[in-house]
This record gives C-alpha cells, structure tokens and sequence, in this order.
C-alpha cells in the first residue's frame, strides 16, 4: 500500500486523544501482514502500540502516535476532518502532518524496506500511543517501562513529529527545550477604593513580583539552545467592581528552560528572584513537559541526516525548538532524534499534507533503514 493510501485509512479514523477509534487496530493489522509481531497495550484508558520484526542487535525504533487534537468546528472544514481527501496536491485531515502522515510513512518504508531485502539482520520496532496530545502518562512513558522489562529497549529512535517549518530537509530536532509552569498568589486586605488605608491592594505587590521574572536574564544559551525564557500567561484577581480592592491577586507563567537547568534549579532561581523583591506571596510550580534533553550530535544525527540529504538534496539543520515532545522520554533509554513532515497546518482548520512531501519522506525513512543495517 502506499503511503497515502495507508495515511487515508488512518485519518478515517476520529482518534481525538485518548480514543483510538480503530487506528492502532488498522495499524497493527498492516503491520502483521509484514511479519511484525504486534503488541496492544492499553494502560488504563489509553491504547498504546508495540510492534516489533526481529529479534537481535542493532534496533531501531519508530515512535509516534495515532492520537489528534480536537478537530474544532466541523462546518469550517473544506472536506471534514475525518474524510480524508487528496485536493490540490494535498492530503487533507486531521492528523495528516501531526502525525498520522508520518506513522504512515514510516510502515510504507518498512514494507519496502522489507520487501526489497527480506526481514532485517537487527530489528525494527514501530512504539506508537494514543497519549501523545494529552496528559502523556499513560503513553510512551509506559510503554518504554514495559519494553525495559520484556528487552525491547532499542539502541536508536526516530521520532516522526512534523519537524519543518516550510519544506522537507530543513531540520532535525536532537533535543527540546524543559517547561515549567508556575502560579504566584499574594494575599491582601480587601476594602473599598475611597479608604485604601483600611484594606491592603495586592496588585502592586504581585506587579513587583512579576516584573522582577519578565526583567530577569536567565541566561544567554548554550551551544545547541536558545536563551531560558520566561513569559507571563495570565493575571487575575476575580474583581467585577471598579471600586474595590481586591482580597488577592494571583498570576501563572510559563518558562522554557535549556541544559543549563534542571527543574530543581529553574525552580529555585526563580524562588531566589521572587524572594529579592522582599513581597510576601506564595507559589506552586508543576512541570508541563520535562527536563531539557539533547542528544549531542554523533552517529545517529548523522545518519539521519545523511538520509534526509540523500533524498531531498540539502542538509538539515539541528535544532532544539518549538515545544515539547514524547522524545523527551525516549532520551532517558537511548539516542533520539526527530524528523517528520511540514508542521505549518498542524492543529489547524483544515490541517494537511503534501502528497509529494508524505512520499519523500517514505523514501527518507526507507533510507534511514538502509543506511542503519548497512553501518
């Protein structure tokens, strides 16, 4: 089958995270027919996959998902967003960038590799989950734990995410920057306007904090990341009166940290920062995605991207932006990397892929798999 054949079949089904609505069924289904042995593994509402042909040393693994973002409004779609259609030179569906484009591409460039030189002398694995969009506990976190028990750790992953801004070949993520999300609540009096000596306004109080993060300079980047950066998301203090002060004022950030930090340490420079301001307030912190992770450029970054050259004739850049990933928790096990389409509709109205782009990229995966069994 081709690429866009399997990716059609894929994107039929509504698979908004965590449902799978028959996407992993269908996946596993193809994947059996090429002598994959296929492993369904649900962890409690979550439908993930493992498929894995041959036994031995050395492994490569694909990882991906089969889950979407909510479509939105299904009236605004041109063809809907599970009806997939080819128009213009273009897949259209949910899911045809980010990314059952990529899962596709990558079981059509198995079944050719398969086809043309028979069952590898390693073994390729396909870790595909259906938690990727949503909270990612019960996705590949799991399903790695699970591989470490039974011995399917692979010694390389390639992650299929849409990596691209604008055209195949431009970057190769070898590494995501940590995120960090915090709250910041400061306690006052409340009271009428008129007598301001009688209440206590914390809004000043919670404008000093925060202008004391926005000013602060984390750092200036390191040699494979941009700066640390931190930005302000929300302020608030529930007041529906003009001419009241309010009893408290609570604010949330958002930072976007490099290697330079751990979350331990982000955390406390940003305690140490707030307590210079000498303003009573509280704050909770909680990690959206994770720890920074790189996977310094070696072997494995440059067979990818020898692979990417070999097709499209240019020579990706690695990269560490953009936001995070389910890489993150494949770095703690073994090297990875992330190539996948165009990222420019992903998440959007009437999201799609390129036909030309989804065949390419079949053909950079098939030759990512060549060039690792030959090496």
């Amino acid at each position: 089958m081709s690429v866009i054949e399997i990716a059609k079949q894929l994107i039929k089904c509504p698979s908004v995270t965590p449902a799978d609505a028959g996407a992993q069924d269908y996946l596993g289904k193809y994947l059996q027919s090429l002598g994959f042995e296929i492993f369904h593994l649900p962890f409690y509402d979550v439908p993930n996959l493992f498929a894995r042909i041959g036994s031995g040393a050395p492994h490569i693994c694909y990882a991906g998902h089969t889950d979407v973002v909510p479509p939105g409004p299904a009236g605004q779609w041109t063809y809907g967003p599970f009806n997939p259609t080819v128009a213009d030179g273009k897949l259209y569906g949910r899911g045809a960038s980010d990314m059952k484009g990529s899962v596709a591409a990558f079981a059509a460039a198995a079944a050719a590799y398969i086809r043309q030189n028979g069952a590898p002398t390693g073994s390729i694995s396909m870790l595909i989950t259906g938690d990727e969009e949503g909270p990612a506990t019960h996705g590949t976190v799991k399903i790695l734990e699970w591989m470490a028990q039974h011995g399917h750790t692979p010694d390389v992953c390639l992650v299929g995410e849409p990596t691209n801004p604008d055209h195949l070949g431009q970057e190769i993520k070898i590494g995501r920057r940590g995120s960090l999300t915090g709250t910041i609540t400061v306690h006052g009096k409340q009271g009428h306007v008129a007598y301001p000596h009688l209440a206590d306004n914390p809004v000043p109080r919670i404008v000093r904090l925060l202008d004391a993060l926005a000013s602060y300079k984390f750092d200036k980047g390191t040699k494979f990341f941009p700066p640390t950066n931190l930005e302000i998301t929300t302020i608030d203090v529930g007041n529906t009166a003009s001419n009241v002060i309010p009893q408290s004022a609570k604010a949330q950030f958002n930072v976007r940290f490099n290697d330079k930090w751990t979350r331990e340490t982000i955390e406390q420079k940003i305690r140490a920062v707030l307590d210079k301001v000498k303003e009573p307030y509280t704050a909770d912190f909680r990690i959206d995605g994770s720890h920074s992770f790189l996977t310094k450029p070696g072997a494995w970054s440059a067979l990818v991207r020898d692979a990417v050259k070999d097709i499209t004739g240019k020579t990706p850049e690695y990269t560490t932006n953009g936001g995070t990933s389910d890489a993150r928790f494949i770095a703690q096990y073994c090297p990875v990397v992330e190539f996948g389409p165009v990222n420019a509709t992903i998440h959007q109205i009437n999201e799609n892929a390129d036909v030309q782009v989804l065949e390419d990229l079949t053909r950079i995966y098939a030759r990512v798999l060549e060039l690792y069994f030959k090496s």
